[in-house]
């Protein structure tokens, strides 16, 4: 339970609490409920002291005596004995011409009061209101910070705005990606000095797509960018721009170009694109209406900002085949920096900058480690590092050996070790001999293939 909740909940609690003290200071002061007729006996009998007359009741005070015998038996049994000889009461006021010449023979002091009507409207009309509205505004404030999302907020950009120093990526924390990042330098020098290309006529690239296979550090390279720019960097997911409500999507678009051009020069990253940008009527169903309608808001919005504005907008995404043309033509998305997986240098270089937190010890050859990682990609050696220090602490080691890395390379690429399923003799060599005889048929076929090919 977060503040809020515990908050709230306790101030429920405090008005309950309140309301029964309340309550129970005011049923402390009994009133006996009479008839009339018992009222008139009373009255009669010269037990009234004080009368008051209102509009539909009479009350006032009685002289109640042990002995007494004009009231009726079970009316006498079932009053209270404390303080009998003042006691409050009420009776319903009937319709009696002779109540005030009664009153006056008796010598008893009556005094009339007017009810205020209309303050008892007002209220059951707005105390009700005012405990809707309250109660409302709690719960669209709930929903509004809750994980549902605001039903006020529906059409705003969830891109997430970070400085320069927030992101704290720059390119000198980007390895193994040299050819991307010097394509790239450009425009992070247009971000910097715009009037070198201003003064030429030229235009910057509208939008820079950044392919590469999963893991390749595309989001990495574009918030670099930032970092070197020392820009705003509006981060978003393709898919939270489509939601159930329709035209919420468009919104969001919007919504998210107005914020860019509030902070300009900035950098709009948009990851996944290919959830909002796939090409459009591949799928027949009424489903794909929305998730196109979002499509075309952002085409029509990056064909009418200006690069002179300093909004550059980059994307990534490891499914380029499916994208929609639009996208890709001159005008939005003009330059395609594509990351591949890295070479043995480009994998040193990678393992270097996630091992400087590290405290290595001096038989760890990070080249050695990079020979026996050919095809991994940045995440997957910045998993083995994080992998061989969690080797090492386990063994409770002062620094990371060489050892721990080659147990985090067995670990990232064959699995976790099964020590419950050790294999006895008989099934070791059962295995080599069934791995012999695929030896043997590859190499002669293999054999049979050549001598084929002499002839």
């Amino acid at each position: 339970m977060d503040n809020r909740q515990h908050f709230s909940i306790w101030y429920f609690v405090i008005v309950m609490v309140l309301m029964l003290g309340l309550q129970s200071v005011l049923s402390s002061r009994h009133v006996e409920t009479l008839a009339y007729s018992d009222f008139k006996s009373l009255l009669h009998a010269g037990k009234i002291k004080e009368v008051l007359i209102r509009d539909d009741t009479l009350a006032g005070t009685a002289d109640f005596r042990a002995g007494n015998t004009v009231l009726p038996a079970e009316v006498w049994k079932a009053m209270p004995r404390d303080n009998l000889e003042q006691h409050e009461f009420v009776t319903a006021r009937v319709p009696d011409s002779n109540l005030v010449a009664d009153l006056q023979a008796a010598k008893v002091r009556f005094s009339g009061q007017v009810e205020n009507r209309w303050l008892a409207t007002l209220l059951s009309w707005v105390a009700p209101a005012l405990v809707f509205v309250l109660i409302w505004g709690f719960l669209m404030r709930r929903m509004g910070t809750g994980q549902m999302g605001g039903l006020m907020d529906v059409g705003k950009s969830k891109a997430k705005v970070f400085v320069q120093k927030e992101t704290g990526v720059t390119f000198a924390d980007v390895a193994g990606i040299d050819e991307a990042k010097d394509e790239l330098m450009e425009v992070v020098d247009f971000l910097k000095n715009p009037n070198r290309y201003r003064k030429l006529g030229g235009h910057i690239p509208k939008g820079v797509l950044i392919v590469g296979a999963p893991g390749t550090g595309k989001t990495l390279l574009a918030k670099a960018v930032a970092g070197e720019a020392a820009v705003p960097f509006l981060s978003i997911s393709g898919s939270e721009f489509v939601e159930m409500f329709v035209g919420v999507g468009a919104a969001r678009v919007r919504d998210l170009f107005q914020q860019a051009e509030k902070v300009a020069p900035c950098i709009i990253f948009i990851d996944e694109l290919d959830a909002l940008g796939k090409a459009r009527g591949i799928s027949g169903l009424a489903g794909n209406d929305e998730r196109e309608q979002t499509l075309n808001q952002l085409l029509v919005q990056m064909d009418g900002f200006d690069t002179q504005s300093g909004v550059i907008i980059m994307a990534a995404t490891n499914r380029p085949e499916i994208l929609d043309p639009a996208l890709l033509r001159p005008g939005r998305f003009d330059r395609q920096v594509a990351l591949d997986r890295p070479d043995i240098k480009g994998r040193e270089q990678i393992l270097s900058v996630h091992a400087k937190p590290l405290t290595l010890g001096p038989d760890v050859d990070l080249a050695a480690v990079a020979g026996k990682t050919a095809g991994l990609a940045g995440a997957d050696l910045a998993n083995i590092v994080n992998e061989a220090a969690l080797h090492a602490a386990r063994k409770n080691k002062a620094v990371v050996e060489m050892s721990d890395f080659d147990e985090a390379i067995d670990r990232a690429i064959t699995g976790l070790e099964r020590k419950s399923r050790v294999m006895t003799a008989k099934e070791r060599q059962t295995v080599a001999y069934h791995e012999a005889g695929h030896a043997l048929v590859v190499s002669a076929r293999t054999l049979i293939e050549g001598v084929a090919s002499l002839v």
